[in-house]
Order: structure tokens, then C-alpha cells, then sequence
């Protein structure tokens, strides 16, 4: 979700040179981006790298991620930076007490404010994801499905209360007559055989290439789906890049905090499901590994046939 601003800032300042500084789990996502000229990486520590961007002697740091890592690195480095309100006293208050002051604005559009000083504008660009050659999946002789005729799904989510039970994407599911890719992560093997199978069962077809694919490849392969069924998740921002249709189901969090689906002039490409009027929603800005109340009512009341033919709808257009 950086990237909009990334190349605002190559585009608008043509003359600077921007390096970029993320987790290595994550510089996949930034290879081959034409606007960045070198990617540093650390695995958990900005001691790790704090000499070598010592030496690159930058003019401005633009910290959009804006956390204690962040500010220990810009003082280590002691150039002029530049960063964005983050709203913790707003969050607070939604998590904690559900008053909402929270402008109804995307995250990505917040991120502008840190370089508005520099005079870069917001020039409305969605996600950008580059796939080299490597990272492009066949899907027709790899996963036996046809380009633009298959629902990709990500079937896990960082924390457990951003994701849905195994019943309730059974029975989003099961009346979907398109082949179905489900995707995910190593934590998400044993959910994705039990989705299979159940799936399965029920006479649809399913392609389960969870752990089988790296990052980039996962990415190629929700590239040439005709939609996304996802929680509130990497992959689902991963899809706005590709302007792939998405249908999103909210768990504890709320679109509210400003992490939904980034489509700044196509709006209608997602839809969010949520549960609505929930007392105890949201419980959290990030996610628990288990229900707080103990009922997980923000997803076992979700309304499953709405979500199936919000997906119908968008396989069928």
C-alpha cells in the first residue's frame, strides 16, 4: 500500500533516486518496481542495516510505517523525514469505546501527507505489483484452470479473528459452479485440506495450491482470476494492483480503520461483508488468536448467501 506513493514521488521528482527499506519477507513485492533503485532489507532489527544507510547519505527519510523501529532509525541517521498522522487516539477510541472519529479516508491517501512538504501530490494511481517472468504462473498447465474463468480464494489471515470458520467458507462455497484456487501460507496447509475435501464432497472444483507457490507466484496466480473471495489480508491488496474484482468478509476489524480494499477511481471492483451493529466490534485494530467473547459472532453471523451471490455476480459479469 506504499506504492502509490513510491511512484508519485519518482513521477513528480524525477530527479531523485529512492531506496527502500522493508522486512526481507516482504522485498519480493518491490522487485522490478521501475521507481526504486535499491531495496535494503532486515530480518527484525534496524541494527542490521543502520551502517549502510549511514554511508548513502540520504537528503530525507519518508517513514510511513511511523513505530518505534522507525524513529530509532531516523534518529540514528539524522537527516531531515518526513511522515503521516497515524490517528492512535482515534483507533484507540473505536477499539476501545466504538466512538468512530476516524476520517473516512484510505491509509494510502493518509500516507500522502508525508510528502506533501515535498510537494507531491496524490495523482490517484492504485497498488503497484511487478511480475517478472519467473513469477508468472500457467495456470492452465499448472493448475488445470483457464485465465479469467476461476474464483481465486485466500483462505487464511494473519490473526484468527480476521478469519472465517471452515463452515461458513464450506457453505459460501459450495453453490459456486466456477473452479475454485484456494490460496495461503504455510500455516494455512491444514485448512486447505480440510476445504478441499469438503468441497470436494460437495461436487465443486477445487484446486488446493496452498504452500505451493511462493508470494509473487500466489500474487500471478490471483492476477488471472476472475475475482478474489478474501479476509482482511495481504492477498486481498495484493488483487487491487491487478484491478481483480474483490469480495472481502471483515472479521474483528473495520474497514473504518482505513485498510480496505485500495480502488481510489473504480469503488465498485470491491465489496466488503461485515456484521454490523456488533457491540463488541472491533475488538482490535490487528486481530486475536481467539474470540474474546468466546461466540465470533463478526463472523459466524455473517450473512453466507449474500457473500456467494455477491460472487456469482462478479463471476457471471
Amino acid at each position: 500500500m506504499t506504492t502509490p506513493i513510491v511512484k508519485a514521488v519518482k513521477e513528480q521528482l524525477q530527479h531523485v533516486e529512492i531506496h527502500y527499506l522493508t522486512k526481507k519477507s516482504f522485498a519480493s513485492l518491490l522487485h522490478d518496481n521501475p521507481a526504486i533503485s535499491k531495496i535494503y532489507t532486515i530480518e527484525k532489527s534496524i541494527n542490521e542495516i543502520t551502517n549502510q544507510l549511514k554511508v548513502e547519505k540520504y537528503d530525507y527519510i519518508i517513514d510511513l510505517h511511523k513505530n518505534i523501529r522507525t524513529l530509532r532509525l531516523k534518529i540514528k541517521l539524522g537527516v531531515p523525514n518526513f511522515s503521516f498522522d497515524k490517528l492512535n487516539i482515534h483507533k484507540w477510541l473505536l477499539v476501545n469505546f466504538k466512538i468512530n472519529r476516524m476520517p473516512h479516508l484510505h491509509i494510502v491517501d493518509r500516507y500522502f501527507g508525508a510528502v506533501e512538504k515535498l510537494g507531491v501530490k496524490n495523482d490517484g494511481s492504485h497498488c503497484n505489483v511487478m511480475l517478472n517472468s519467473k513469477d508468472v504462473v500457467d495456470v492452465k498447465s499448472t493448475l488445470n484452470v483457464t485465465p479469467k474463468d476461476y474464483l481465486a480464494v485466500a483462505i487464511g489471515a494473519q490473526f484468527a479473528t480476521k478469519t472465517m470458520p471452515i463452515e461458513l467458507m464450506t457453505k459460501i462455497l459450495n453453490p459456486i459452479d466456477k473452479p475454485i484456487v484456494l490460496l495461503g501460507g504455510k500455516t494455512d496447509c491444514e485448512r486447505g485440506e480440510t476445504l478441499t475435501k469438503q468441497l470436494q464432497t460437495a461436487g465443486c472444483t477445487v484446486i488446493n495450491a496452498v504452500n505451493q507457490f511462493s508470494l509473487m507466484q500466489s500474487a500471478s496466480i490471483v492476477a488471472q482470476a476472475k475475482a478474489i473471495l478474501t479476509h482482511d489480508t495481504g492477498l486481498m491488496h495484493i488483487a487491487t494492483a491487478f484491478d481483480i474484482p474483490i469480495i472481502s468478509v471483515w472479521g474483528n476489524t473495520v474497514p473504518d480503520l482505513g485498510m480496505y480494499p485500495y480502488y481510489p477511481n473504480n469503488k465498485e471492483l470491491y465489496a466488503i461483508h461485515e456484521v454490523n451493529n456488533l457491540a463488541c466490534r472491533p475488538c482490535s485494530k490487528i486481530g486475536f488468536k481467539a474470540c474474546p467473547k468466546k461466540h465470533f459472532n463478526c463472523m459466524n453471523l455473517q450473512d453466507a448467501q449474500a457473500i456467494t451471490n455477491d460472487i456469482r455476480n462478479r463471476l457471471n459479469n
